[in-house]
């Protein structure tokens, strides 16, 4: 049976470090008041020249580096993004050109927050079916540019950064020992739309819009959603939270991870956490957290890794796999 492991990983962050010092003489909030909501210390904002693509590029490069492979040995390329540089051509394919690749096929995939969640299910059908042996999956943000910096409820969450895994064809026997991706579980519900949103595009305002969110209301579908996506995917995988080693959650808010780790029955010794230094990067969260992860030695040889998240849609999903 063909499984796709995980290859390689990579990250890039911008270099304007914003700590939440930042906001307080432009808006009603403090250091502490964000602190205690969100456990967010600081994130990272694009220069004013980055695109998304220049943050995936590098990103990319990272992760091509840290698999060994290089940019001619890929044959596709997906990225999860909700901020790309243009209404068209896609991200994908700017970062297709930048790496060089003059083959295979790029495309972008958009599922907010959970985009990156979406794009891993996405490749490991493609590596399943053959139609792909090594995909390059990038998550890449810059939500600084859709903030509105009067509204203190949304703009001192989020942050911009880029992520990156490369999965890569193997040969397992179809059982829960595999290596690689071992199950998936995707959702989403239109009825919630208006929870979190952008207030623009294309079709409507003719401008990029700002970021709107009904706060408590989201972290309550998120706790709910995400403990839920993250059962079914374990059922499927034919495996039980008691195996998990590491959740790797969507870095939202400390307080929304903490609610689901709970009703997962997991510790924070199993949690991977980057929302203190990252802040909420959107589709890059959870491909950043791997990365920095993986860097650090955590994820060893045969580890059961759970990664979730839930974002504007609504939409959320869950993948299980084994490092």
């Amino acid at each position: 049976m063909r499984r796709a492991i995980v290859r390689g990983t990579g990250h890039y962050l911008p270099e304007r470090v914003v700590e939440n010092s930042w906001f307080e003489d432009k808006l009603d909030t403090s250091d502490e008041w964000i602190r205690a909501r969100t456990g967010i210390e600081r994130r990272h904002f694009a220069a004013e020249e980055q695109r998304t693509s220049d943050l995936g590029i590098l990103a990319a490069q990272a992760a091509l580096a840290d698999s060994g492979l290089e940019a001619g040995q890929i044959d596709a390329v997906i990225v999860a993004t909700s901020t790309p540089d243009l209404t068209f051509p896609s991200v994908a394919t700017m970062v297709q050109a930048g790496l060089g690749m003059r083959h295979g096929f790029a495309y972008d995939l958009q599922a907010v927050c959970a985009g990156f969640v979406y794009a891993l299910a996405n490749a490991d059908a493609m590596i399943r079916a053959g139609l792909a042996d090594r995909v390059l999956l990038i998550g890449a943000e810059t939500f600084s540019r859709i903030m509105d910096w009067t509204d203190r409820g949304t703009c001192v969450l989020f942050g911009d950064g880029a992520g990156a895994v490369v999965l890569e064809a193997a040969e397992g026997q179809g059982t829960s020992a595999d290596r690689g991706i071992l199950a998936t579980d995707l959702n989403s519900d239109g009825q919630y739309r208006d929870l979190l949103y952008v207030d623009g595009g294309v079709a409507s305002t003719g401008t990029a819009g700002h970021l709107r969110m009904q706060g408590n209301l989201v972290f309550r579908h998120a706790v709910e959603k995400l403990a839920d996506t993250a059962h079914r995917a374990l059922d499927r995988a034919g495996l039980n939270t008691d195996q998990v080693d590491w959740l790797v959650p969507h870095q939202a808010n400390l307080r929304i991870i903490e609610a689901t780790a709970k009703r997962m029955h997991l510790p924070m010794e199993k949690v991977v956490l980057t929302v203190a230094d990252h802040g909420n990067t959107s589709a890059a969260s959870i491909p950043l957290a791997l990365s920095v992860a993986n860097a650090q030695g955590r994820f060893k040889p045969g580890d059961v890794v759970v990664a979730e998240a839930i974002g504007g849609g609504l939409a959320w999903g869950s993948v299980v796999l084994r490092w």
